[in-house]
């Protein structure tokens, strides 16, 4: 084309660098290099998204369970970016998928085993790939969310596939305490599949799931021992010894709950959770409270009566919302989040209604792990306690019920974020004193009326006044011989007068030792005297108790910055 007119081409002659656009005979019709390109490099793009193809995927959704990419999508605003679509000379990482995703309007690094390709299993180049993933969540700050559906390493692989699943392991162990994992496990995983997703600061399983080191087969094979999948490592088995942190129904509630935990979650352990508005007033009265407490101390147990600690929780948040954490495991503690004035904040909480909320090993490691993620992720911590202290007994102390405890107070004392105790009711020994008080760092310490703290529980009466005690009872004879007299004086048989004697002083020692008791508790067990000694700030009205906490809670963030710990710390132990 020359001045608008299309130039002759020579019989035999194509594009030349003055005529680059031109179309030689015989050209027509035909696809250039360039196009060729172009289609393989469209074929390149949308084959990880085919996978193992259409009958493979249909076999997926034959067990009710989604492919990676719908599970991606489901959890992502819009399309998500795709890391590495194609990487290793036969796409060998076409078994796992990373992202970026955006959720909730916060980006999101994203990992998911594709199980229509080799089962989701790992191998060097899967590890490789991983591994780059969670040093990007780490350098950007951004949370990570891993959709785990993996037979484990792949056999073919050798080594590599434990090579890989190396890389992984080491790669979100350094990342541990820097941003934020939650992990759900969907599928039949094994060995190195159940490792890996366990590192994440959240584990999410649906039922009708299996995960652990070894499957049902091979404890067949090594022990002669039948079990069902369920049995060795479903969600109620992993539920209870805390490896899972939530059940939920299906793979939907799974990923629902990824977005509902997000919420409450910060970006990084540089970052504040994210703040919510909220029409619930922070200074309103928490009436409920008032009326549970009323009905349990009214009681005819009393100081006794159990309560669930988790209705107090519910008063005490945001339009009555919270999210509990190992729910089914050790429900003599509750530990949740929750929003106050819109501020994320942790609950640690005895629950009397289970075992007179005592603190046994699994409460003690369920509120340490918890404190210490708080800890690292910069969330506020409100400590509830109502208990008669750390569960004694042979069974408990062989277990280790002294380490156990000790990774709790670890936990209280480490912990840098704004903290508050209130004393609900029970706050004895050394529950009391390892419970998150002003000697362990509380920034705010409140009792309510009901509370009873002391070095021990109604027990204690017998070591303070115990030679009162014994006076009453060492003439106990004496005092059941001398009524009998007086009764067979007047008639009355021996045998009769001897056993209404015992009937009636037996009667009287009650009344005095109760007597006894009652003065302990006025004198001993009562607020005053932690309220003199400055153990306690004030006494709170259950009705005030989100006012006061909400005040203190807004008046600490204020004051408080986010940042790096002063060396490294992991999320676990």
């Amino acid at each position: 084309m020359k001045n608008g007119v299309k130039e002759d081409v020579p019989a035999g002659q194509g594009a030349t660098l003055n005529n680059p656009f031109v179309t030689a005979p015989g050209e027509q019709g035909e696809v250039g290099r360039y196009e060729a390109t172009l289609k393989r490099g469209a074929e390149l793009r949308d084959l990880p998204y085919i996978a193992a193809g259409s009958a493979s995927r249909q076999r997926q959704h034959l067990k009710g369970r989604m492919t990676v990419w719908e599970r991606i999508r489901f959890l992502a605003d819009d399309e998500p970016h795709v890391l590495y679509q194609n990487w290793g000379p036969n796409l060998d990482g076409a078994s796992l998928v990373t992202a970026i995703a955006s959720i909730d309007g916060r980006d999101v690094a994203v990992y998911g085993h594709d199980f229509t390709v080799r089962a989701g299993s790992m191998d060097a180049t899967n590890g490789e790939k991983l591994a780059r993933l969670f040093e990007l969540a780490a350098q950007r700050r951004i949370p990570l969310v891993g959709l785990n559906d993996s037979a484990g390493a792949y056999i073919p692989a050798g080594v590599g596939g434990l090579d890989g699943y190396a890389d992984a392991f080491t790669a979100l162990r350094k990342i541990s305490g820097i941003v934020p994992s939650i992990m759900c496990m969907f599928g039949f995983n094994a060995g190195g599949g159940s490792y890996l997703p366990r590192q994440g600061s959240f584990l999410i399983q649906p039922k009708d799931t299996f995960f652990g080191l070894t499957g049902p087969g091979v404890v067949k094979s090594v022990l002669g021992e039948d079990i069902t999948p369920d049995e060795l490592g479903g969600p109620m088995v992993h539920s209870q010894t805390g490896v899972t942190d939530f059940v939920v129904e299906d793979e939907v509630a799974a990923l629902r709950k990824v977005r509902e935990l997000l919420r409450y979650l910060p970006d990084s352990n540089q970052s504040l959770a994210p703040y919510r508005e909220t029409s619930d007033p922070v200074d309103r009265e928490t009436v409920d409270v008032d009326i549970l407490l009323k009905k349990a101390f009214n009681s005819p147990t009393g100081f006794n009566t159990p309560f669930d600690i988790s209705i107090m929780i519910q008063q005490l948040c945001d339009h009555g919302d919270f999210l509990e954490t190992q729910a089914e495991r050790a429900r003599n503690t509750i530990t949740a989040f929750g929003r106050m004035g819109g501020h994320v904040v942790g609950f640690v909480a005895n629950n009397s209604a289970v075992s007179s909320g005592q603190i046994d090993i699994d409460a003690a490691y369920k509120n340490a792990r918890f404190i210490r993620f708080c800890n690292l992720y910069n969330i506020p911590v409100i400590f509830l306690e109502d208990t008669t202290g750390f569960l004694p007994g042979r069974e408990q102390e062989h277990r280790g019920i002294v380490q156990a405890g000790r990774a709790m107070l670890d936990a209280i004392v480490d912990l840098r974020t704004p903290r508050f105790l209130v004393l609900v009711r029970n706050a004895f020994g050394g529950a009391y004193a390892s419970y998150n008080n002003y000697s362990t760092g509380a920034d705010f310490v409140i009792a309510l009326p009901t509370t009873r703290v002391a070095v021990m529980g109604p027990a204690g009466v017998e070591y303070v006044y115990k030679d009162e005690l014994k006076k009453i009872r060492v003439h106990r004879e004496q005092r059941i011989a001398k009524v009998a007299a007086e009764l067979t004086a007047s008639g009355v048989d021996e045998r009769a007068a001897l056993n209404e004697a015992t009937s009636s002083v037996d009667a009287e020692i009650r009344v005095e030792e109760a007597s006894l008791a009652q003065r302990y508790e006025r004198e001993i067990m009562n607020p005053e005297e932690a309220l003199s000694l400055g153990s306690i700030s004030e006494i709170v009205m259950p009705s005030q108790l989100r006012r006061v906490l909400g005040r203190q809670l807004a008046f600490c963030l204020r004051h408080y910055e986010p940042g790096p710990m002063q060396s490294v710390q992991r999320e676990f132990h």
